[in-house]
């Protein structure tokens, strides 16, 4: 069992499923090829795990599962056989929680979040002390969201081609603010320089080049309203919902590939076009100015983007104070190895 942290640390970690147990064609395959891992967790995570038809579902909620076990037995100092009985849920908020059986309290905060193949955790351990909720109520709030533009590309396609891009955004507005929509639909492609690549030869693009772009900043909002409102608790059905509103965002911009790393901004410089890390965000919430929430939008290879979102509402310094850095990514045998010793 590994001692917790003895001041307060903010981590990011991400486990990539997508070359997870190849030979498990379906999803019950995974009792044989991903044994293992599952004899870690309890019948209930365990059925949660297999009753998904997918295998590729399978595998990121079996990750889900590992990667919360992991930060508390590591970030908490305690056995991974002892994180069972704490986790529960929010009761104000419903949003899964990790609290000491024996103090009450919350040493670690966290989220996580899963798409196309990738699970993404963010946690703050030990802040401000001793646990991470008092009687004032939480002391620090954490939200992650994943978002993969590919994934669903040939759908958004066809039905942009169909119905337009109006039309696209109207099937979301029930989650957006209705500047957040507006902007969208008539004003982003002169907003972000760049957003669409150019046609072959350097010519105009191509209507699908055109939607591509487009359905970059789609995604980048989606991934920064669902962090925030994840932060809050919330799911997306909030009754606020609207009123939060992402003013003149833009997408962070590709890296070349997965395994290239996004260039970061130095402090103090200006987030140029080519930005592939964002920090700086105008948020508004029932008209005014949000100013204590600490969010960053990463690149990670040329599909994926990462929002993440930090607030510590007691002291919101602190929080606005921490740098979100780049996601670091485990193997599955760190988190299996760690399991054996953490006994």
């Amino acid at each position: 069992m590994s001692e917790p942290p003895n001041n307060p640390v903010l981590i990011q970690w991400i486990l990539d499923t997508r070359s997870w147990f190849p030979s498990a064609a379906k999803t019950r395959d995974l009792e044989v090829h991903a044994s293992r891992p599952l004899s870690l967790l309890t019948p209930t995570e365990r059925a949660s795990v297999l009753k998904y038809f997918h295998v590729r579902d399978a595998k990121m909620a079996l990750a889900s599962a590992l990667l919360k076990r992991y930060a508390i037995a590591r970030l908490a100092g305690v056995a991974w056989s002892t994180t069972t009985p704490g986790f529960t849920r929010d009761e104000r908020t419903t949003k899964p929680i990790w609290r000491d059986p024996a103090t009450g309290a919350q040493p670690v905060a966290f989220n996580v979040s899963h798409q196309a193949g990738i699970v993404a955790l963010v946690a703050v351990a030990d802040y401000p002390g001793p646990g991470a909720q008092s009687e004032a109520g939480a002391k620090v709030e954490v939200g992650v969201d994943v978002v993969c533009t590919s994934e669903r590309r040939d759908r958004d396609q066809d039905l942009i081609r169909k119905e337009g891009w109006g039309s696209f955004v109207d099937m979301h507005a029930d989650v957006f603010a209705m500047g957040e929509t507006t902007y969208l639909k008539y004003q982003v492609l002169s907003a972000v320089p760049g957003l669409v690549e150019r046609g072959a030869g350097g010519g105009p693009p191509t209507p699908e080049q055109v939607a591509d772009g487009k359905l970059r900043a789609f995604y980048a909002l989606w991934a920064l309203r669902e962090a925030y409102v994840k932060l809050t608790g919330e799911a997306l059905l909030a009754e606020w919902l609207g009123e939060l509103e992402f003013r003149y965002f833009r997408p962070s911009r590709p890296t070349p590939a997965w395994d290239v790393p996004a260039v970061e901004t130095k402090e103090g410089e200006e987030e140029g076009e080519d930005a592939q890390v964002l920090r700086k965000f105008e948020i508004r919430f029932r008209g005014k100015k949000v100013e204590d929430v600490n969010m960053c939008l990463r690149s990670m290879g040329p599909d994926y983007m990462v929002a993440t979102a930090v607030r510590t509402p007691e002291d919101p310094n602190v929080g606005l104070r921490w740098r979100l850095g780049p996601y670091e990514t485990l193997a599955l045998d760190d988190l299996l190895n760690f399991a054996d010793s953490a006994v």
